[in-house]
């Protein structure tokens, strides 16, 4: 693999929280890969709500076949770039895996549970899932990933809960938020392909659905421009095809996009070095007219998707699950396993065990433990 002088380099890693010895045959990155996807939070991500809940439907996506499609695209603008694809793929996967069952719906209530204990922020909690919550070695918690690849899973993080990580780890992961610099191009890149990825994966799933139709996404640009140029080259495709042809069609001029944006972003600042890029601004990039683009169907989702009545009102019960689940175990840790019951800061423990839930693992538990349906 050819790095380009501003990708980022395992042979100049910042190192890991506890030192080891090389592998034989894998670099840093790669190993951080293996280890994300050979850990537990990285399989509950199957049944992890993307926008439909796991049960709805077999086909809509989850937090796991939504994290596969970014690391798709991320690898394959890296390619481009001269990146580094494997820190791309190893951000990808496991940039979700603090994310709480339900998707945002049980984020939003779980954050307002601790909003007197220090809140909550899925992207620090995939931080946490993999510095101290997967127990799988001997000698630390965690999967004592390399600090590149942590650096890209804490995609954002509150002032103050940085000031936190930086006293914890002076100079580390926090720093960033601290004094406002950028992290690595790969982590840059894998903010981009999940923005991407969703919002293409939430067409499909949103018109699998029936919650919205192929006309109404007429009136987006980015869509209908694309669905156009397939139907004047296939006069006659029709049903799931005219979808499908679409947004491929818009899924490789995004990504020819954000190439062509960011080489030439990459020229005009011409970064010596990965250091280099920290200290400059964001380098990976929608060009203006995609960036415009991309935000109107970002904006068209919201409205008619993500606050479709529907939605709402499974988003509203998942919300009130997840209260009730936390106003229990918090009422009565022994009803937890004993590594969540027993944490120093009892609300963290119930908020960690409540995030790692699937959702029809949190249905049962709430089910068991206040005796109420899901009506859904």
């Amino acid at each position: 693999m050819s790095l380009a002088p501003f990708a980022s380099d395992p042979a100049r890693s910042r190192g890991r929280l506890h030192a080891e010895p090389p592998a034989p045959t894998r670099d840093a990155f790669q190993r951080d890969r293996d280890r994300i996807v050979h850990s537990t939070a990285f399989r509950r991500l199957v049944y992890k709500t993307q926008v439909f809940l796991n049960h709805e439907g077999d086909l809509f996506r989850t937090r796991l076949t939504h994290s596969l499609e970014v690391a798709q695209l991320g690898r394959s603008i890296a390619r481009a770039l001269d990146l580094n694809e494997d820190l791309v793929e190893a951000i990808a996967l496991a940039h979700d895996l603090g994310h709480t069952p339900f998707g945002h719906a049980g984020q939003d209530a779980l954050d307002d549970c601790m909003k007197q204990h220090g809140g909550f922020e899925h992207n620090l909690q995939s931080l946490r899932v993999v510095d101290e919550l997967e127990h799988r070695y001997a000698r630390y918690d965690g999967l004592n990933l390399s600090f590149e690849t942590r650096e890209g899973i804490l995609k954002h993080c509150s002032r103050a809960n940085a000031d936190r990580l930086e006293a914890i780890e002076p100079g580390g992961v926090g720093r960033r938020f601290v004094e406002r610099t950028q992290p690595s191009l790969e982590a840059q890149l894998c903010n981009l392909a999940d923005e991407i990825a969703y919002n293409a994966h939430d067409i499909d799933d949103g018109v699998r659905s029936g919650l919205i139709g192929i006309e109404q996404l007429g009136e987006v640009a980015l869509f209908e421009r694309y669905r156009e140029q397939a139907l004047a080259e296939h006069p006659t495709l029709q049903g799931r095809r005219v979808l499908y042809e679409t947004i491929r069609r818009m899924l490789s001029a995004q990504v020819y996009d954000v190439i062509d944006a960011t080489r030439a972003a990459l020229d005009a600042t011409a970064p010596a070095d990965a250091d280099a890029v920290r200290r400059s601004a964001p380098l990976v990039l929608f060009g203006g007219a995609m960036r415009a683009e991309s935000t109107a169907l970002k904006r068209f989702l919201f409205q008619n998707l993500y606050r479709h009545p529907q939605v709402m009102r499974t988003a509203d019960q998942a919300q009130a699950v997840v209260r009730a689940l936390f106003d229990a175990y918090l009422a009565d840790a022994s009803q937890m396993p004993e590594a969540y019951a027993a944490h120093r800061e009892r609300h963290r423990g119930v908020a960690d065990y409540i995030a790692g839930m699937t959702d029809r693992f949190a249905i049962r538990e709430y089910e068991r433990l206040t005796g109420q349906r899901w009506l859904a």
